[in-house]
C-alpha cells in the first residue's frame, strides 16, 4: 500500500477503502451464539424506498412467497485448529488450511517466527509435525494421518476477532444444520441462525430450497490494504453447483420467484455462475444462465470480488450477518444494498446494539 497520504483522495466512495470504515464498541463482539440459532435479532433494509426494520430471524419467513427460492451453501467446517509445543515447551497454534497429501499441508502457524525449515511441533500421543517450507506458505510434515490427528485433537477454527479458545459447544454452534460438504476453514454465517423447524416453515410456505458449495477460505479474513479498491487480489474458494440447482433457478425465474442467497458466499457462487454464463433452457438469456450447459463449469474456483457499482444477475435479496470494517464482505453488501442506505443500517445497527459479525445477528437486504 502506498504511503501517500493523497492516495485515494480523489475516489468516489465505492472504489475508497476508508470509505468502508466504521465505528463500533467492542462490547458488541459475539464471542458465543445465543442458545437458540433462531433467536437473533433480523434488521431488514428495504432498498426500495430507504426503510429501515427491526425484527427477529424468525419473522424471515414473511419476505419470502411461493415460487421464491432460497439458496444455502452447505459447507462442513473442519476442525482445522491444532495446538502443539515446540521442544523449548513453548505453546503455538497451527491452522490447516490446506491437505497436500494425506500426512503434508499448507498451514497457518502462529507465531510465524519461531517456524524455520526443520523446526519440530509436539502433540499429544507423542505425533509430530515438521517444516519443509516456510514460504510462501508453512507445509507441514505430520508423523501420522491428518485427519487422525484432527479427529483426536482438532479444534474448530474461530474467527481471529473472537478472543477466546474454541471449546467442544463450538463444534455444533460453528456449524450450520445443513453442513455436509467437509472443506471449510469458517462457517457461512448468515446460515447459523437457521434451525430445522425455520427450514420447514420456509418450505410449507412454497419456497424452494436448494444448495451450493462454497469452501470458505482463511482469506475471507485477508484484509484489503489498497486505498484504492480495485488493487486488491481477492482470494480463491472452491464451489460446486449441481445441475438441479441450476434448474432451479431457470424454474424460479420463469414462475416470477425471487432469489434470497443466504450469506455472501452463496451470493459470489451465484453472480459466479452467471458470470461465467452456467445454464440452458429456453427462459435462461434474460437471466444471466446462458449457453449450453453440456462442458460448462459448474464446479471450480471463484475469485469474484464484488464492490459497487457491480450489477447483481441472481441475487434478488440477500440475508447476511454484520461484517466487519473494510472487508471484502462489507464491500460486497455495499455493492447490494448501496453504499449510503448501507452505511446508514450499520449506524442504525450499532446504536441499537445489534450484535456483530459470526455469533452476531442478522440483516436481510430487500
Amino acid at each position: 500500500m502506498s504511503n501517500d497520504k493523497n492516495v485515494g483522495a480523489g475516489l468516489p466512495h465505492s472504489y475508497k477503502l476508508s470509505d468502508y470504515d466504521y465505528s463500533f464498541p467492542k462490547e458488541l463482539i459475539a464471542l458465543r451464539p445465543l442458545k437458540r440459532r433462531d433467536s437473533s435479532r433480523l434488521l431488514v433494509v428495504d432498498r426500495s424506498d430507504g426503510e429501515i426494520m427491526h425484527k427477529s430471524f424468525t419473522d424471515l419467513t414473511f419476505y419470502l412467497k411461493k415460487n421464491d427460492a432460497l439458496i444455502l451453501n452447505n459447507t462442513k467446517v473442519l476442525p482445522v485448529s491444532l495446538t502443539g509445543v515446540l521442544d523449548n515447551g513453548k505453546a503455538v497454534n497451527i491452522l490447516i488450511l490446506e491437505k497436500i497429501d494425506a500426512v503434508t499441508a499448507k498451514c497457518l502457524v502462529k507465531p510465524a517466527k519461531k517456524f524455520k525449515k526443520g523446526a519440530k511441533i509436539f502433540f499429544e500421543n507423542k505425533k509430530i509435525a515438521t517444516v519443509l517450507e516456510e514460504y510462501p506458505s508453512k507445509v507441514l510434515d505430520f508423523s501420522c494421518h491428518i485427519d487422525d490427528l484432527l479427529k483426536d485433537q482438532g479444534s474448530m477454527p474461530l474467527p481471529p476477532y473472537i478472543k477466546r479458545d474454541a471449546d467442544k459447544s463450538d463444534f455444533s454452534t460453528y456449524q450450520t444444520v445443513y453442513a455436509k460438504e467437509e472443506g471449510a476453514v469458517a462457517a457461512p454465517t448468515a446460515g447459523l441462525h437457521f434451525t430445522k423447524d425455520i427450514l420447514t416453515g420456509i418450505s410449507k410456505v412454497g419456497v424452494n430450497i436448494d444448495y451450493v458449495t462454497l469452501h470458505v477460505g482463511y482469506g475471507t479474513f485477508k484484509p484489503v490494504r489498497e486505498e484504492d479498491i480495485r488493487q486488491h487480489k481477492m482470494h480463491s474458494e472452491k464451489f460446486n453447483v449441481s445441475e438441479k440447482t441450476i434448474d432451479l433457478i431457470e424454474r424460479t425465474r420463469k414462475n416470477s420467484g425471487k432469489i434470497l442467497a443466504a450469506g455472501t458466499t452463496s451470493c459470489r457462487v451465484l453472480e459466479t455462475i452467471a458470470k461465467n454464463n452456467v445454464g440452458t433452457g429456453p427462459c435462461a438469456c434474460p437471466y444471466g444462465i446462458k449457453g449450453d450447459r453440456r462442458g460448462s463449469p459448474l464446479q471450480g474456483e471463484t475469485n469474484l470480488f464484488i464492490y459497487p457499482p457491480y450489477k447483481f444477475k441472481l441475487t434478488d435479496m440477500l440475508l447476511t450477518n454484520f461484517h466487519l470494517p473494510k472487508t471484502t464482505l462489507l464491500m460486497l453488501v455495499a455493492a447490494f444494498c448501496g453504499y449510503d442506505l448501507m452505511m446508514k443500517a450499520y449506524k442504525e445497527a450499532v446504536e441499537n446494539r445489534y450484535r456483530l459479525f459470526s455469533y452476531g445477528d442478522a440483516m436481510l437486504i430487500i
